[in-house]
């Protein structure tokens, strides 16, 4: 299904693959990228659903996949099971790469800027001097904007994801939102949801699950995944944020994010690299 939105943008959906779409520039060539990008979305969700199953096994180096999506995801994962040691799927990174494959159709002349938002994870095409501006939302229960970013075309950055255990995704961590740029969409979307499972701390009042109790097609298996956090003392929310922060700024050191953005309970970390200062 495709439809345009009264403001302009589109929305395309297949299965459980639900895009926003918004381009800027020569009317001819924004419209001939759309429909390049219709063309090639309705052949990603067949092309993973081919390889599920080893979509859902753990990173590691004999994991061979065929599709260029699925390649993606793996790509981006590896390198937190590979240099970490961590326990990872090439399901962490899905949203982020199908946005990324699907941006390459806007990244043509006469496009100016596009973006494809898979879900809060968001693929971006910029040429020269343009920017986009995005806001940051915590809680979807109870929106109020927790920060803003602007990428302008000089930025490393053409990916930005949100990871935590309000969001669609389970997460083993309690952090309200982790918002991460990086180099690509699947990149993000990998590491902001490492980034959200290291924000954590036990205390009385969390509560958490199997993943496979709640939702059969999982691929975290029987892992704990949270599923309440109940109102934390200040130290403990410092304590979490610290934990979080102190893993995303090694995200930082070995050049996987850009930049990241770790809020709970209405406190915040940020981090980034020197030469860049997105977040505020």
């Amino acid at each position: 299904m495709r439809a345009p939105l009264p403001d302009g943008r589109w929305h395309f959906q297949h299965g459980p693959i639900d895009l926003v779409i918004g381009a800027e520039g020569d009317a001819s060539a924004v419209a001939a990228a759309l429909e390049d990008c219709w063309a090639a979305f309705g052949a990603v969700l067949p092309a993973l659903v081919a390889e599920l199953p080893q979509l859902r096994s753990p990173c590691t180096p004999a994991l061979r996949l065929r599709g260029p999506v699925a390649q993606t995801m793996a790509r981006a994962c590896a390198p937190f099971a590979e240099e970490f040691g961590l326990f990872i799927t090439p399901m962490a990174a899905v949203a982020g790469a199908v946005a990324d494959h699907l941006i390459r159709c806007f990244r043509r002349p006469g496009v100016a800027r596009a973006y494809i938002n898979n879900g809060g994870d968001i693929a971006l095409a910029l040429t020269d001097g343009q920017a986009f501006d995005i806001g940051v939302v915590a809680d979807i229960d109870a929106p109020r904007l927790d920060g803003a970013l602007r990428i302008a075309a000089r930025d490393p950055v053409r990916g930005v994801a949100t990871s935590g255990w309000r969001g669609r995704s389970f997460s083993f961590g309690i952090a309200d939102a982790v918002t991460v740029l990086a180099a690509d969409a699947a990149a993000a979307d990998a590491a902001a949801t490492i980034v959200a499972n290291h924000v954590n701390v036990d205390a009385p009042g969390i509560e958490r699950a199997p993943a496979d109790r709640l939702r059969d097609d999982t691929d975290l298996g029987s892992r704990l995944v949270t599923v309440r956090v109940p109102t934390l003392a200040p130290e403990l929310v410092h304590a979490a944020l610290e934990r979080g922060a102190a893993f995303a700024r090694r995200c930082l050191e070995r050049g996987l994010i850009h930049a990241a953005l770790l809020t709970l309970q209405g406190r915040s970390r940020m981090l980034d690299t020197q030469d860049m200062a997105a977040l505020t």
